[in-house]
């Protein structure tokens, strides 16, 4: 049949579009323009019927016929335009062009969430056959069913089964009550925790920032690290009922600073006089010189403490050298050393040393580090 037999040949079943296309490109070169536009419009109307089944064969798929068949038809123009009969037959490459075009508009214009193509053309295959295997099994296939039929792994049938849901999402403003009255948005989400918490989150980022740096690297180290209290008194030189007392002292400060609109008085290092914890005076009078302590001896303020007690051991002269321990409610095993480090500079020197007013908790610590013949009882 040749595109001569004019527009009566679009009623036929079975079209030779080969034979056709073939007449059509050899004529096209030796016409005018008028008639070269007229011999593709004949040639088109010729193919039309082609273009319908092509586009039959995706119906069913959530898009109307008569969009199917103007998407095919695109595709046929496409296909005619763009024919070189040196390349093979006509009909092989106007199937490939129409179902292109038609996958391309599946992908493009009908999905309601963007899905990358991949999936999006797997998604299509996996359609298809389960409608195939749906009417062998008589009930609906297993994902593994499917990629047994489509020779593919199964994760890829299940990402291709999830991914079709974004074809066509329900909308959230979709009636979901009885009577029309309650969107189907409203029955999603609820009340997030972790929002509320933020204006909490704030605060207390920016009372941290008022701690002492010890302070805030034993919270950080406690709660950030998930550091025991053993570990974090390991790694700072202290003793572990040390670090629960600032830890303690920390987050009372940090509960009472977030319960009140002022800053609540801090009760520790940064109220002493040199910021470190520790505020030693010396005083002399009725023949001893006494050193006296306020505050924690620990591995921060022993050096000082240390030194303090070297130089009254070389001024002490005649008179009896006292540590006034009364005012310390705890010493490390920093300031323990310290102590005896004043014991054996003031043996060496002659000098009578002494330690008064301890603390039940820190005069069990000095008198099992070698210090209890010091120690002398409350006055």
């Amino acid at each position: 049949m040749s595109v001569r037999d004019g527009p009566s040949a679009a009623g036929r079943v079975f079209e030779d579009l080969d034979l056709a296309a073939t007449d059509y490109a050899a004529r096209i070169g030796a016409v005018t323009a008028a008639e070269r536009a007229e011999l593709r419009e004949r040639f088109v109307e010729l193919c039309l019927p082609f273009a319908g089944r092509l586009a039959r064969r995706y119906r069913d798929r959530g898009e109307a016929l008569e969009d199917l068949e103007q998407v095919a038809r695109l595709g046929l123009i496409k296909a005619i335009d763009r024919y070189d009969p040196h390349r093979g037959s006509f009909t092989a490459y106007a199937v490939i062009t129409v179902s292109g075009e038609i996958k391309r508009h599946f992908r493009d214009r009908t999905w309601g969430v963007h899905v990358p193509r991949r999936v999006q053309d797997l998604s299509l295959e996996v359609g298809h056959a389960a409608v195939v295997l749906t009417a062998e099994l008589t009930r609906q296939p297993t994902p593994a069913e499917l990629a047994g039929y489509l020779r593919l792994p199964e994760e890829s049938v299940l990402e291709a089964l999830e991914s079709s849901a974004g074809y066509a999402p329900a909308s959230l403003n979709a009636p979901a009550g009885a009577d029309g009255s309650v969107e189907f948005g409203d029955l999603i989400g609820g009340a997030d925790a972790d929002l509320e918490a933020v204006d909490d989150k704030v605060t207390v980022s920016g009372l941290l920032l008022r701690l002492p740096a010890r302070e805030r690297q034993m919270l950080a180290m406690r709660f950030y690290g998930n550091r025991t209290q053993a570990e974090i008194a390991a790694e700072l030189g202290i003793s572990q009922m040390h670090v629960s007392r600032m830890l303690s002292r920390a987050l009372s400060w940090l509960r009472e600073a977030m319960l009140s609109d002022t800053l609540p008085r801090w009760e520790g290092a940064s109220e002493l006089s040199d910021g470190h914890g520790m505020e030693v005076r010396i005083v002399r009078a009725g023949g001893a010189l006494t050193v006296l302590v306020r505050g924690e001896v620990d591995r921060d303020t022993a050096g000082r403490f240390r030194t303090t007690l070297r130089q009254s051991v070389s001024v002490a002269g005649a008179d009896r050298l006292v540590v006034d321990l009364s005012a310390v409610p705890l010493v490390d095993a920093a300031g323990v050393t310290a102590l005896l480090d004043a014991a054996a500079a003031a043996a060496a020197a002659e000098v009578e040393l002494s330690l008064v007013g301890a603390q039940p908790l820190v005069a069990r610590v000095l008198g099992v580090s070698g210090l209890q013949s010091l120690l002398q009882p409350p006055g």
